[in-house]
């Protein structure tokens, strides 16, 4: 999961940071701070500071980045395009950062005006060197910021101490990163007769062995692989997904699942490769069409699963070395789940619930 850092108000004061500290446990990974604020000792989270008592230092120039080596002092770098850094010394300045990376604990970068092209131009030299946070004013600037993620920045760093924001931004970063899937066999399958079918088309590419997760219970869900193949009577799509009849659950990101009814222009969703590998992406249009249907039916770890799909030789179910169409599915054949214990409401897991789905 993408790291969530949360950037105090330099002029916060003692007594709303000591207020707040104590609520921030399980919400973010670490704490910037850049005003002299006691630190308490018992969090969770990690505290990265001016003053040298916190468990980072952060600084602002390479001179005082040097300093720190010198003293031995665990270091992170604000870098503030439009600040102290400008376009045109950006590119000496990664240079020394990339030289002395292995000394670093993460670089902010802070935009004062362009965010997304930066980003690019930083991840391209320091990628996989030193950890990268990227700066957010509001929550709405760090769901764009998300959705960049991919290119390589590590984390977020929020400056807002509202804790619904925090809250919401954490549990939607829960969806960034990696799932574990597991394989199932199929058990059986039957044909159905006409339903309405759900194509998910995104305004991104999906490529061989990417897709989504759906299913007939929100707790086992298949993976079915994005249309990207070739066939001698349609065209690939790779920004589709033909995902099954409206009642099915669509895993999303935030940890949460969806009925496909629910999805339209706007929506966010979640693209999962083979191996896990998690990214939203965002729906362009929903099309539903009535269309012959086959149920599915496979067993992995003591658990029973279901999913309803297009009866269709294009619908591809993701498997552990490739992908294989529904017309070729037989009971034995092998297919990569995901399974999640737990009842849900709303979309969202709830330990206290017993809800049975068969």
């Amino acid at each position: 999961m993408k790291e969530l850092w949360l950037i105090f108000p330099p002029n916060i004061g003692s007594e709303n940071a000591e207020r707040i500290f104590p609520r921030l446990d399980g919400l973010c990974d670490g704490v910037i701070l850049e005003s002299r604020i006691a630190i308490p000792s018992n969090r969770s989270y990690k505290v990265a500071s001016i003053t040298s008592d916190s468990d980072i230092t952060i600084v602002y120039s390479i001179e005082d980045l040097e300093r720190n080596i010198l003293d031995g002092r665990r270091t992170a770098y604000i870098l503030e395009l439009g600040g102290n850094t400008s376009a045109e010394s950006l590119p000496d300045i990664l240079d020394d950062i990339y030289d002395k990376s292995r000394f670093l604990e993460f670089i902010l970068v802070r935009c004062r005006d362009w965010r997304v092209i930066p980003l690019e131009n930083i991840v391209s030299v320091l990628k996989g060197k030193v950890k990268i946070l990227a700066e957010a004013s509001t929550l709405d600037d760090a769901l764009l910021l998300a959705n960049v993620l991919e290119m390589g920045v590590d984390g977020l760093a929020l400056k807002t101490l509202d804790l619904t924001s925090i809250a919401a931004l954490r549990s939607m970063l829960k969806g960034i990163g990696s799932l574990e899937l597991k394989i199932a066999k199929v058990s059986s399958i039957k044909p159905l007769g006409l339903g309405a079918r759900v194509c998910i088309d995104t305004c991104e590419l999906m490529s061989a062995g990417e897709g989504m997760l759906v299913g007939c219970q929100s707790n086992f869900l298949f993976l079915v692989e994005a249309e990207v193949w070739d066939n001698p009577y349609v065209q690939p799509r790779p920004f589709r997904v033909n995902a099954g009849p409206v009642g099915l659950y669509i895993y999303v990101p935030g940890d949460r699942t969806k009925y496909l009814s629910e999805l339209s222009s706007g929506s966010d969703v979640l693209v999962v490769d083979r191996s896990g590998r998690c990214r939203p992406v965002d729906v362009c249009r929903v099309k539903i069409e009535w269309r012959p249907l086959i149920l599915v039916e496979a067993v992995c770890e003591g658990y029973t699963g279901k999913v309803i799909l297009q009866n269709a030789e294009t619908i591809r179910l993701i498997t552990p070395d490739g992908s294989k169409s529904v017309a070729e599915l037989q009971p034995g054949s092998e297919v990569l789940v995901y399974i999640k214990p737990g009842a849900r409401h709303l979309g969202r897991l709830v330990d206290s619930m017993r809800i049975i789905e068969r």
